[in-house]
């Protein structure tokens, strides 16, 4: 208790500038008291203003009071000394060459608490207190230290960057504004850093979503490895079965065979994992990516952020994974086909057919075979079949989303939603969650008067009621209108009529790299309604329109 009481008197004869023992004490017209030596200092630096201050309280004096030595102050500082108090606070952090430094001590610097951006300074803990107590300081913006706190002023006219021009794409003053960027699109900081984090989390979900489809790829791609070496193991294992029954002229056919199988069996294994590795690759990337934006998130600078942002956001082009072509477990055992053929006539045959064996074993190609053609059966094309969710942000008003944002239905009266600029306001119209990419299919399972299946790029127009909103009305949507005698196919604003048979459910299949979208009725069968071939520019969302109260449509959940 005796140490902490002579530890509240040292604090207490101490001056808040340098913050040891006073030296030369001097008591200013507020109370308050400081070293002569580090007053004078600080007031020296408000000569040009010359209106005076207290570092602690703020006061003002007006002229500069005349300093004379509190005698009082000066005998009980000396008594502190006698008593051997004069070592300075073990628990005191002193900035080191690596640390931000208190820029209102003298001598020994303390580490920095906090940055001010307003004042441009930094603070440690006790000189930071007037921010704290004083209203004066309430609307300045404290952040963690920085050394960087000077880029935060315009070198032109010597004034806080509180302001971001678009068209010039740099962090300016309210000078600048007026000044060279008159006329600019300009902004406040604050509010550009608030559309920059919008763009940062749609890249973020950008990135987590590439991250699951490239680990969904990775592991798909260990399955046909494995699938391939049991089948070329096979392959192999039942030609030399065949082979031991030949003569010994078809002795080196056997071996001719062996080799080529497995040659080609480790060309594909070796195409498959280097394209597992890029994969993985581009997965740990993006990890590495997603950790950046999620630092730079969180950064509190305004400035700090936008200057980092357009270096960290951008993303190198993603590995091509479209043409990956999962086909039914046959790969070698045509070969075999071929030798049990060949074991049966003989030498003869053996001339005859070696072309067409070896020509068999090659065609076996995991990655590329068949991957512009359309899958021509439901088991075929429900291999890509792909699970859809509705995003509330996209929905009009009217239109109610239920069964996990799988189904959408128009309501006689609007929701309360929220606003938000995806919103569609004059459509009954809503988005998918999820993008559209590679090779996928999905239903829609539809009841009432009329409905559109679509799909869109994401910049379609959301507000108003022209032709740029609705789905199948411009170049940037594809929709395949239903109701329960007709169909209608419908690309910027032009209608094609479609023949097919009525069923309430529609499946849309999408090759993105290809450029083919097909529309099919489904019922017992599965009918082909339209295909469209293009050139797709951007990713692809699902969307659906429904026409008045009591139309649903939901987003089939396939096996």
């Amino acid at each position: 208790m005796a140490q902490q009481g002579a530890q509240l008197d040292r604090e207490n004869f101490s001056c808040s500038i340098c913050l040891d023992l006073l030296k030369d004490p001097v008591t200013i017209p507020c109370g308050h008291s400081y070293c002569m030596s580090c007053i004078k200092y600080f007031w020296d630096g408000e000569d040009k203003k010359e209106i005076y201050s207290c570092p602690q309280c703020r006061q003002t004096f007006t002229p500069r009071p005349v300093l004379m030595k509190s005698t009082m102050l000066a005998i009980l500082v000396e008594q502190l000394k006698k008593t051997g108090l004069q070592a300075a606070p073990a628990d005191l952090c002193y900035a080191g060459p690596e640390d931000v430094a208190c820029d209102f001590c003298t001598g020994r610097k303390l580490k920095a608490f906090k940055s001010c951006l307003v004042c441009l300074v930094s603070y440690c803990e006790k000189h930071l207190q007037p921010h704290y107590e004083s209203a004066k300081f309430k609307k300045h913006k404290l952040v963690d230290p920085s050394e960087k706190l000077q880029e935060n002023i315009c070198s032109r006219h010597d004034e806080v960057m509180k302001m971001f021009c678009r068209t010039d794409q740099q962090n300016i003053c309210y000078l600048c504004s007026v000044d060279e960027h008159k006329g600019h699109d300009t902004v406040s900081a604050a509010a550009e850093r608030t559309e920059r984090q919008r763009e940062l989390e749609v890249s973020r979900l950008n990135i987590q979503q590439r991250i699951q489809d490239r680990e969904k790829d990775v592991k798909l791609l260990q399955q046909e490895v494995e699938a391939l070496s049991l089948s070329a193991d096979k392959a192999v294992d039942d030609s030399e079965k065949i082979f031991t029954q030949l003569i010994r002229l078809l002795q080196k056919r056997s071996s001719d065979v062996k080799q080529q199988i497995r040659s080609q069996q480790e060309t594909e294994v070796s195409r498959v994992k280097e394209l597992q590795e890029k994969l993985q690759q581009e997965i740990t990337e993006l990890k590495r990516k997603d950790a950046e934006l999620k630092q730079l998130s969180h950064t509190e600078d305004h400035n700090q952020f936008l200057q980092n942002y357009p270096s960290v956001s951008q993303l190198s082009e993603p590995t091509d994974s479209s043409s990956i072509d999962i086909r039914p477990l046959r790969y070698f055992e045509d070969v075999t086909a071929a030798v049990s053929e060949l074991r049966d006539k003989l030498q003869d045959i053996m001339t005859e057919e070696w072309t067409n064996i070896s020509l068999t074993v090659t065609e076996v190609d995991i990655l590329l075979s068949d991957s512009k053609s359309e899958p021509k059966t439901r088991a075929g094309i429900l291999k890509y079949s792909r699970e859809i969710t509705l995003d509330p942000n996209t929905a009009h008003k009217s239109v109610l989303l239920h069964e996990g944002n799988r189904k959408a239905e128009v309501m006689a009266q609007q929701m309360s939603y929220s606003y938000h600029p995806e919103r569609f306001t004059n459509y009954n119209q809503v988005l998918s969650r999820e993008s559209v990419t590679g090779r996928c299919y999905w239903e829609v399972e539809w009841r009432g008067s009329r409905i559109c299946v679509a799909v869109a790029y994401k910049n379609i127009s959301r507000a108003g009621g022209t032709n740029e909103c609705g789905f199948g009305k411009n170049d940037k949507s594809w929709a395949l209108r239903c109701d329960t005698k007709s169909y209608e196919f419908w690309f910027n604003n032009i209608k094609t009529l479609v023949l097919g048979p009525g069923s309430s459910r529609v499946g849309v299949y999408l090759d993105h790299r290809a450029g083919i979208l097909s529309f099919y009725s489904v019922s017992e069968t599965m009918t082909l309604l339209h295909r469209v071939q293009t050139t797709f520019t951007q990713p692809l969302y699902a969307g659906v329109w429904l026409n008045s109260a009591g139309d649903t449509a939901e987003f089939c959940k396939l096996e």
